[in-house]
């Protein structure tokens, strides 16, 4: 089983490796044909909540059906060698754990309080079940990838003096930095707990593996109750006694410390050998899965989404009607990971609570580059389909751009306009053709009495499409002269300037 041990240590360095190499190469000059998105295709979890909220699933998540399969026949093989932040809790808490056998046993007893993320994922089901897919919020492959691309990677690149993707900015990184942290941290004083307690991924497989065809049993003739089994075992498993099923995470510890090699993987070993069934109570599973359904009234009814969407709410290029957005985004972080100038944003008040870390295009940061069509490929749920570039532009025929948006002017802060003093940077960065910023030359009477050509900004709606590079720009200080807001998107029909109208 020693050989396994080591096995098991090889292929989690290889898997976290892969991980961080999708996540490196998720930049507009690296990214090529790279399936970035593979290892959140590959979570059940997500694909599940996606089927139910979306009643549909993208080609990227069906790599979620072979580990359901695999799972079925090998059990939680995932969380122990597989999931990349299940290897950094797996490295972090081994640095960690006492030196004393006995101590490490007595902090891998099975506690009630494991049994939370079964309740967590009754309600993530419930809230997708309603079309609202939270996922993503606790899901460990999602957490992980928004920790690294909004906020660890940029942190890293940032103190180099930016020789990856240049200075990055993301709202309340340091937030999402610090849960992510924390969750790693908690391995400091329990072995995995955040594995043992929150991931509702982890809970789904190990519900899954309670049908497993192969399982770890114990040899109760050969074993002389030394405890030895118990000290590291990562998912408190209970392998001194009947091992519970659907907590090993078939790290082997168990087997590779036993003495008298009382342990064997075995295909359909003895029922006696371990414990298959959960009892979590009856009331507790449906009062989870109902919380989760009323949770989504609850987070919508203070949104403000509909019918006044907030207007700093400006989804990327392909993004779906918001409610079909929401069933699907799981807020991985990916889309804002890859976007060329960094105008993607982790949105917090913008989308209302539903929408929480959701992306938004944030214009005075960075602004959406008219070539690019990135986010929509790295997507793993298709929340943000993939465009093709005509498509985007409205170059066939008959067809209109996309629009996130519209940008309009704000006189009173507008060099030209509030202080007649010349300026034409809106008009010169303005990718249409013809521009949907232009101007009107108009004689003024200054304060001192002097007249004076200048050159107005106003904006063509029609032309515009809110890519933002006007207001990313705009010399102004802080707040732009030119600004972009929601309205007039193409994928509402609601959010319309005036009713009965287009913009």
């Amino acid at each position: 089983m020693k050989l396994f041990l080591w096995i098991r240590r090889a292929w989690q360095a290889v898997f976290l490796g892969l991980f961080l190499y999708l996540v490196a190469v998720t930049t507009a000059s690296l990214i090529g044909g790279h399936p970035v998105e593979w290892f959140l295709g590959l979570d059940p979890l997500i694909a599940a909540t996606t089927a139910l909220s979306a009643h549909s699933l993208t080609r990227s998540l069906l790599w979620a059906v072979p580990l359901v399969v695999l799972t079925l026949v090998f059990g939680r093989f995932f969380c122990g060698w597989m999931c990349p932040m299940g290897v950094l809790h797996h490295l972090v808490g081994w640095t960690a754990r006492p030196r004393r056998a006995a101590a490490r046993s007595a902090a891998n007893r099975p506690r009630d309080l494991y049994r939370v993320k079964y309740w967590v994922l009754l309600a993530t089901l419930g809230m997708a079940l309603v079309g609202s897919n939270q996922a993503g919020l606790l899901d460990p492959i999602a957490f992980t990838w928004r920790a690294f691309a909004t906020s660890l990677v940029p942190a890293l690149d940032g103190s180099l003096g930016g020789p990856y993707q240049g200075l990055r900015h993301f709202h309340w990184s340091t937030l999402v930095a610090a849960l992510f942290l924390s969750a790693v941290a908690l391995n400091l004083f329990v072995p995995r707990l955040y594995c043992r307690m929150l991931c509702p991924l982890g809970a789904l497989l190990g519900l899954l593996a309670t049908r497993s065809l192969f399982r770890l049993t114990r040899d109760a003739g050969a074993c002389k109750d030394c405890d030895a089994c118990a000290a590291d075992c990562q998912g408190a498993a209970e392998p001194q006694g009947a091992r519970r099923t659907a907590e090993c995470m078939l790290c082997l510890n168990c087997a590779a410390s036993c003495p008298r090699g009382a342990f064997s993987y075995r295909l359909l070993p003895s029922p006696d050998s371990s414990t298959e069934s959960l009892d979590l109570g009856r009331r507790k599973v449906v009062g989870a899965a109902l919380a989760g359904v009323v949770a989504v009234p609850l987070a919508r009814a203070s949104d403000g989404v509909e019918p006044r969407p907030d207007p700093r709410r400006i989804r990327p290029p392909g993004a779906l009607p918001e409610e079909d957005f929401l069933g699907r985004c799981v807020k991985c972080g990916a889309c804002m990971k890859v976007c060329p100038t960094g105008g993607l944003q982790p949105a917090l008040t913008q989308a209302g609570l539903e929408g929480l870390w959701s992306p938004i295009l944030v214009p005075r940061l960075g602004y959406c580059e008219q070539s690019c069509t990135l986010c929509g490929q790295v997507c793993p749920t298709g929340a943000v389909r993939l465009l093709s570039l005509p498509e985007k532009l409205g170059e066939k025929p008959h067809e209109e751009p996309v629009r996130v948006g519209a940008a309009f002017v704000d006189r009173g802060r507008c060099l030209p306009w509030g202080m007649d003093t010349p300026c034409i940077v809106c008009e010169e960065v303005c990718p249409t053709s013809p521009k949907a910023v232009y101007f009107k030359v108009e004689t003024v009477v200054a304060r001192d009495g002097k007249e004076r050509q200048l050159q107005r900004p106003y904006v063509d709606l029609e032309r515009c499409w809110g890519c933002g590079i006007c207001e990313t720009r705009c010399p102004v200080f802080d707040q732009a002269a030119i600004r972009v807001t929601s309205v007039g998107e193409s994928r509402s029909a609601s959010n319309r300037i005036m009713k009965g109208r287009r913009l």
